[in-house]
């Protein structure tokens, strides 16, 4: 299984930006796609979820409202639209999957490379 993220850049406060994690492998049904970040000098922290076959959503506080977490199952996709981006959203953003409902970092199975996320005030 390999996870693949990508659409980090620079943005400007307010501004937008989407991520995307392409997955290969086995069929995740049954399992559960995360997103999470680390800043600078931050422990890494979950920021949303999908559950593959329900299509089922959760947000961290700090971005419901603003983020929208969705998936396209035909190429394996899930997609992070984030709106209003505040500089406190900058961050390495990682993808990971799970076929638990826990969202431990220790109890994710696959991890992708990470994409940078960096907003400017």
């Amino acid at each position: 299984v390999q996870l693949q993220a990508s659409g980090g850049g620079l943005v400007q406060a307010g501004g937008s930006l989407r991520l995307s994690c392409a997955a290969s492998g086995p069929t995740f049904s049954g399992w559960q796609m995360v997103w999470f970040r680390q800043a600078p000098g931050k422990e890494r922290e979950f920021v949303s979820k999908i559950f593959y076959t329900s299509g089922r959503l959760y947000y961290a506080d700090s971005v419901k409202g603003r983020f929208t977490m969705s998936q396209n199952k035909e190429n394996s996709t899930v997609y992070l639209q984030m709106n209003s981006l505040k500089p406190e959203d900058t961050a390495v953003y990682y993808c990971a999957a799970a076929a638990s409902t826990s969202v431990q970092l220790r109890d994710m199975d696959y991890w992708g490379q990470g994409t940078q996320v960096t907003v400017s005030s």
